[in-house]
């Protein structure tokens, strides 16, 4: 019998993660596993399973290189059981082990199946906390309940204590107020030019895995042309000095912005990196600090940035193992429309939905307002299930993994959790998106109408989603607005609202659960 099995999942690639920390090289043993049932149990884009698939690859030959024995299954060798529990249980019968040390998984499903494995397998196995982030899941639920509300800017506020980032001497928050999101919604002016792009060239690793992912996934939602994701924590790094010197000083006062055509604007695409674990997140915050203590970047850049970590990041997580598995099943606005097929094709007259969702086809990336506020506004407006919409948001970005996506979704999103994450539902007009974008100059709809053929969709089904859930908005105060303005119209122009939306929903071909 050996030392310990120390099993690594494809987005734990990092040498300080809970499950390596005591490896004795000289006797235990390292577990890493590219398995279909990972790259299907949603239909991921291909982008998503080469960043992975080649990650855990070169952070092998990291292990390697350091003298660690590596046990590395790839997805084509005879044998592969196909799961992460067939691997392991092939590994311990091989070879037993004293012990299985594992770092916590992301995903309720893999939580739930580790639960059993020690049962099955015979041995011990030790689940560890996965402390590559600022809190647990035990101590966000602490912090949560018993709470009359519980909401991210408390939440984010005790973090900045505890933590320290963005707190002056005296222990007060630098710029004297906690938050600068009102500094961070101006559009983008046209003559203000994005930074360059960060990119990395495949090497013959990365190269062989886009083989293999083109032969095996090509069918998925998504290209893998372009590859161009960093899949090494030395890349990563590289990406993130990128970030910090040319992007985050435009940062935060453009955050909100979308521009036709231009998919990264002033965002990083870190998150892909710290959620795989090839970046730290007390790092990548360190260094967005000192580049404002530095001078280069502003402070609503860095503490907008820092916002996302440190706040909602956390937030979510915890919101996450706080609530689930219940959570993944609420659906508070009795939403059961299918999801159009323009989601998996592009293929729509709406400029705003078309260049999102080719640029999420292409880049399998889309900065949060464009997830929120014109792909996800629209499944809102539209009374999508929103199991059907998790699940698309799950497949078509590389950063997702449940723990992430699920409460951005369910709470953020679609609010169908009722209001416990978000305090109002995110819906909006056309003009939100005209004033945030360029997309409606080029779009052949018009956002100031409403009822006409070329008036704006979003208008129509604005309306028609507080007219159909009037009752339950009319007790939450930040929508008192939009349901005392519904009221003011008569019954013919409500009626007429309805009907034009209605029009335009049932003209539009939806896709069948699981054809994609």
């Amino acid at each position: 019998m050996t030392g310990a099995l120390r099993f690594v999942l494809g987005d734990q690639l990092s040498h300080a993660v809970a499950s390596l920390r005591d490896l004795d090289p000289a006797r235990d043993r390292v577990l890493m596993a590219e398995v279909l049932g990972e790259a299907t149990y949603v239909r991921h884009h291909p982008k998503k399973i080469a960043f992975v698939f080649s990650a855990m690859r070169h952070f092998a030959a990291e292990l390697a290189a350091n003298g660690v024995t590596v046990i590395y299954v790839r997805l084509d060798d005879p044998g592969n059981t196909g799961s992460l529990s067939g691997e392991l249980a092939r590994a311990v019968a091989a070879d037993p082990p004293e012990r299985v040390v594992v770092t916590e998984p992301g995903e309720w499903r893999l939580w739930d199946a580790m639960r059993g494995w020690e049962a099955e397998l015979g041995v011990p196995v030790e689940v560890r906390d996965d402390d590559r982030f600022f809190t647990t899941p035990r101590s966000f639920r602490a912090w949560a309940e018993g709470r009359k509300s519980v909401r991210m800017a408390s939440f984010y506020q005790q973090m900045r204590k505890r933590t320290g980032f963005l707190m002056d001497a005296a222990g007060a928050p630098e710029g004297g107020k906690y938050s600068f999101d009102p500094d961070n919604r101006e559009p983008i002016p046209g003559e203000v030019a994005s930074p360059p792009r960060h990119t990395v060239e495949p090497d013959a690793v990365t190269r062989e895995v886009l083989d293999l992912v083109a032969a095996r996934f090509g069918h998925h939602f998504g290209t893998l042309d372009g590859f161009d994701f960093a899949v090494t924590a030395g890349d990563a790094e590289a990406a993130l000095e990128h970030f910090i010197q040319h992007a985050l000083p435009g940062f935060g006062t453009y955050q909100d912005a979308m521009r036709h055509g231009d998919p990264l604007l002033f965002h990083s695409r870190l998150a892909v990196y710290m959620n795989a674990g090839l970046l730290d997140p007390r790092h990548v915050c360190r260094r967005a600090q000192a580049a404002w203590e530095s001078g280069h970047a502003p402070l609503n850049a860095v503490e907008g940035f820092i916002r996302q970590i440190l706040g909602w990041r956390e937030f979510v997580r915890g919101i996450y193992w706080w609530r689930m598995p219940a959570y993944a099943e609420t659906n508070a606005l009795d939403a059961h429309r299918r999801l159009p097929e323009f989601y998996w094709t592009g293929e729509t007259d709406m400029v705003c939905l078309r260049d999102a969702i080719g640029q999420t086809q292409r880049e399998a990336y889309a900065h949060h307002i464009q997830r929120l506020m014109v792909m996800g506004n629209f499944a809102l407006l539209a009374g999508v299930e929103p199991a059907l919409v998790n699940e698309w948001y799950l497949v078509v970005y590389a950063d997702a993994y449940e723990w992430v996506e699920l409460p951005n979704v369910q709470g953020m999103t679609l609010f169908a959790d009722g209001g416990f994450l978000a305090t109002k539902p995110y819906a909006a007009s056309g003009k939100y998106i005209d004033r945030m974008s360029d997309y409606c100059r080029h779009c052949r709809y018009d956002p100031k109408k409403q009822l006409t053929d070329d008036a704006c969709p979003f208008n129509a089904l604005y309306w028609h989603f507080i007219d159909r859930n009037q009752a339950r908005l009319r007790g939450n105060p930040r929508m008192a607005f939009p349901v005392k303005t519904l009221d003011r119209m008569g019954p013919d122009k409500v009626a007429a609202l309805r009907e034009h939306a209605e029009r335009f929903l049932n003209a539009l071909t939806y896709a069948e659960p699981g054809a994609w």
